[in-house]
Formats: C-alpha cells, sequence, structure tokens
C-alpha cells in the first residue's frame, strides 16, 4: 500500500490570505488562532505588541470595536520564500453606521515559519486617518491587486536590494514622483526630513521588487502641522515597497511613523 503524501507547508502568501479574508475581514479571532503561532509578535514604530492572546489580538479587537465594520483592501503582495510584504489599507466608519469615516495606507512584512505566521513589522498611516476624521473627508480608496493571492516568489535581486540600500540614505521628500509616501500626494504637504543615518532592520527582494523595514535617523525639517522645525536629531521608522529599474527606484508605497516622529518632536 502506498502511503499517502505528505501535505506541504502553506506558503507565506496563502498564510496571508487567511489573515487578511478569514481573520482580519472576518472579524474572526478563531481563525487566526490556526495559523498564527502563540508568541506572534507585531512591530510598529516604537511599539511591540508581543503575545498573540495576551497582546495582539487584544489590541486589533480594540480597533476592531472602534470601527465595527473595519475592512482591509490589498494593493500589492511581494512574495518570498519565508516571508510576504503587503501594500493594503484598513477603512471604516468610526463607531459604526453613521459614524466618519476614513481610509488609511500600511505596509506590513510577515514572517511564516512552516504552517503559521510568527511575526509582523509594519507601519499604517493613523495619522492621514486623523486628518479624515478632523475634516470630516474620507479619502478615496485605492485599487485593489487584481489576482494578490497568485503572486509568485521571484528569485532575490541583490543589486536591486543595494539600490534601495543607497536610496534609503537620501532625504524625504524623496525625487521619484512615483515614490507615494503617507498621504503627501493628496495634501501637497510632505514631510520634510533629512536622514544622517539609517538602520536596516529588514530589506529583502522578489525580482526588480524591494520590501524594507527601517529607522532613519536625522533633522526634522517641517510638514507636520502645528510642530516647528526642530534642530535636535531625532527617529523616523519607515515600511515600503520600492520597484527598481536601470539601477535606480522607479516607484513604490511607503508608510512612515509620522504621529511617533510627532509626538517626539513635542516633547521638550
Amino acid at each position: 500500500m502506498t502511503a499517502p503524501l505528505a501535505t506541504p507547508w502553506p506558503t507565506p502568501v496563502q498564510l496571508l490570505r487567511r489573515w487578511v479574508v478569514d481573520y482580519f475581514n472576518g472579524h474572526n479571532e478563531a481563525a487566526a488562532r490556526q495559523f498564527i503561532a502563540p508568541e506572534y509578535a507585531l512591530e510598529i514604530g516604537d511599539h511591540l505588541f508581543a503575545g498573540r492572546d495576551t497582546a495582539w489580538l487584544p489590541a486589533v479587537a480594540e480597533q476592531m470595536r472602534q470601527y465595527p465594520g473595519l475592512g482591509m483592501t490589498v494593493h500589492q503582495v511581494l512574495a518570498g520564500t519565508e516571508q510576504v510584504a503587503v501594500w493594503f489599507s484598513e477603512h471604516g466608519a468610526r463607531g459604526g453606521a453613521g459614524g466618519p469615516q476614513a481610509v488609511w495606507s500600511g505596509v506590513g512584512i510577515y514572517r511564516a515559519q512552516g504552517a503559521q505566521l510568527v511575526g509582523c513589522c509594519a507601519q499604517e498611516d493613523y495619522t492621514t486617518r486623523s486628518r479624515q476624521l478632523r475634516q470630516g473627508t474620507c479619502d478615496p480608496v485605492d485599487a485593489p491587486a487584481v489576482a494578490p493571492w497568485d503572486t509568485v516568489p521571484l528569485p532575490p535581486d541583490a543589486e536591486a536590494e543595494q539600490v534601495v540600500r543607497r536610496w534609503l540614505g537620501s532625504a524625504w521628500p524623496v525625487a521619484e514622483p512615483a515614490v507615494r509616501c503617507d498621504d503627501d500626494h493628496l495634501t501637497g504637504r510632505p514631510l520634510r526630513f533629512a536622514v544622517e543615518a539609517t538602520q536596516v532592520l529588514a530589506l529583502w527582494s522578489s525580482g526588480p521588487e524591494v520590501a524594507f523595514q527601517v529607522r532613519q535617523r536625522g533633522r526634522y525639517l517641517g510638514g507636520l502641522p502645528g510642530v516647528p522645525v526642530r534642530e535636535r536629531s531625532e527617529m523616523l521608522h519607515s515600511n515600503g515597497i520600492v520597484r527598481v529599474q536601470g539601477g535606480a527606484v522607479l516607484k513604490g508605497r511607503v508608510i512612515r511613523d509620522r504621529g511617533g516622529l510627532k509626538a517626539r518632536l513635542l516633547q521638550d
């Protein structure tokens, strides 16, 4: 009698699909416990939510309580062999039906181990959300990816990775108009930040596209409403997915922790 073939581990993209469809958009914590490791940890800006049941799930549950119809749209997926990156938007009405609406983008990088997700580093543009709620006008939701769950991993591109490492040493705003950072393209008021040093926490490629998580230290030169220029050195967290072509960064999506930067700048 022939033994049955062993079931292969799900790919990181398949795990991400379960995260978005079964858990997040379904608001189903039971589904999350089926494929997310108990030691799962989310790193977002200056905050670490370590422990699936003790820290991370309660934090997301609180956000879902504030936005009962909260949903997620996936705009881009970058596939690796043990990780997956995603540009997404969350959107909903605060307080539920009839409440003020908002949409805010994020870039997350998930780590897989076997049949489970074990961690994520992410940035979400909560500053954009606050602006919409304050003004009472909701931004448009970007177009969804046509087939995000059919994304396949491509061989890594070491040259593209080096291009992005060098690019991350430049100042914000960037010179490439097709690289969209936060809501600069909507407000016309970009964050100005002179980068002095960049700590790369995660950076990997799938073909010409590169996902990254960095901490940058530098000088704030303006662009945050209500925050004057400060000469002291501060830290800025950033996540992104960018495409390299012809030895240069061509386009992409970057989300920076402007809220964390603002809080530090306003400290005396």
